[in-house]
């Protein structure tokens, strides 16, 4: 039996994927129903036996992405939504499809069998499973761009450009993106979101730790134990905390070897 757990706050739409469960005519149980960012830590993190996730976006309290930022989940996600600008977010945070609002149950049910075909080798364990999906996302998203040296700021007096290689870190908040070179000062970027930073950057320069900071290898100092499952990086020449994720601190300390 597949256990199910459902994030969404609008009821109506929390209705339509039960009874979209239920048409499946498969036996799975649905062991929660929550409505927020904090319902689904408080559950989430004292829970590891979850099969499936659906789950809203924008919920009462945010959005669901807060979740995978403050406690580790292993199980994958479908998340629904009204909103196609979250699409990235959501195949980086254990994403197996993106279902656009309103959908249909013939849509529902290809996002079903998506994750059945994923998870239909019984002797395989979730982190199995979620390795498959991390490496199918991986290849989707590598692309053979080169990346750029310099990145482009516009000012009142006109533009100006940056060397990205004496970036420490790229910072997202409020919907702008800030670049902060070496000296501290701080750099107002035309880029919305930080995975347009993503594409231009190295990936072997640079790495997202979580959802607000892009930070660059060759400025990383020392890091220090923050809590089990999360480090606090100290940037040369930088006072601010640097904190990562807890789905993001494994990747960013095998990253720092290579």
């Amino acid at each position: 039996m597949k256990k199910v757990v459902i994030i969404e706050d609008e009821i109506p739409s929390r209705k339509k994927v039960k009874e979209f469960i239920q048409r499946l005519g498969q036996e799975v149980e649905i062991v929660a129903e929550l409505a927020s960012v904090e319902e689904a830590i408080g559950f989430l993190q004292k829970s590891d036996s979850i099969d499936l996730i659906i789950s809203d976006i924008q919920l009462l309290d945010g959005v669901c992405f807060e979740i995978f930022d403050q406690i580790e989940v292993n199980s994958p996600v479908i998340f629904t939504t009204a909103y196609d600008k979250y699409w990235m977010e959501a195949f980086e945070a254990n994403g197996i499809d993106y279902l656009l609002k309103p959908f249909g149950f013939d849509r529902f049910l290809k996002s079903w069998e998506k994750f059945i075909r994923l998870s239909r080798t019984e002797s395989d364990s979730k982190t199995d499973l979620l390795d498959r999906i991390r490496s199918m996302v991986g290849s989707q998203t590598i692309s053979s761009r080169t990346p750029k040296t310099r990145i482009m700021v516009y000012s009142n007096a006109g533009m100006y450009f940056l060397e990205i290689s004496e970036i420490p870190f790229f910072l997202a908040e409020n919907g702008v993106v800030k670049a902060t070179d070496s000296r501290g000062k701080s750099h107002l970027l035309r880029q919305s979101t930080l995975k347009e930073i993503e594409d231009i950057v190295d990936p072997n320069c640079f790495f997202r730790i979580n959802r607000s900071y892009l930070i660059n290898k060759s400025f990383v100092e020392k890091l220090e134990r923050y809590s089990k499952n999360t480090v606090s990086i100290v940037l040369k020449n930088s006072k601010e905390s640097f904190i990562t994720s807890q789905s993001s601190t494994s990747g960013f300390l095998d990253w720092l070897e290579k």
